[in-house]
């Protein structure tokens, strides 16, 4: 919640992030959990999805050894100039090889 509430933050997010969170809840009935997703997803800047920008994850992949969805993220991040990524990736993953901006674990906070 830290990072939610902080009102120096602008959140970029894309389709592919909100289709990693909100399923399993919605499909479980969690209707709360599903309401929280929605309204974060509704206040950030969305980054569309095009044939460009998954192009540009293809080539994050190779160059950092990512997972497809770690790949399209990143890339949604560069295309959004993020200065942060934060993820609930533990820090010893590949996602945590890219250069040119901060990445954050949530793993690190618990």
């Amino acid at each position: 919640m830290r990072f939610l509430d902080d009102p120096d933050r602008v959140f970029v997010t894309s389709d592919f992030v909100r289709l990693e969170v909100i399923p399993k809840p919605r499909y479980h009935g969690f209707k709360d959990q599903v309401d929280f997703y929605e309204t974060f997803f509704a206040s950030a800047r969305k980054i569309p999805v095009s044939k460009k920008l998954l192009e540009s994850a293809i080539e994050e992949a190779f160059q950092f050894g990512l997972s497809a969805c770690d790949a399209i993220h990143v890339a949604v991040a560069r295309r959004g100039k993020c200065v942060e990524l934060v993820t609930t990736e533990k820090p010893s993953k590949p996602l945590f090889r890219i250069s040119e901006m901060m990445v954050t674990s949530l793993q690190e906070r618990k």
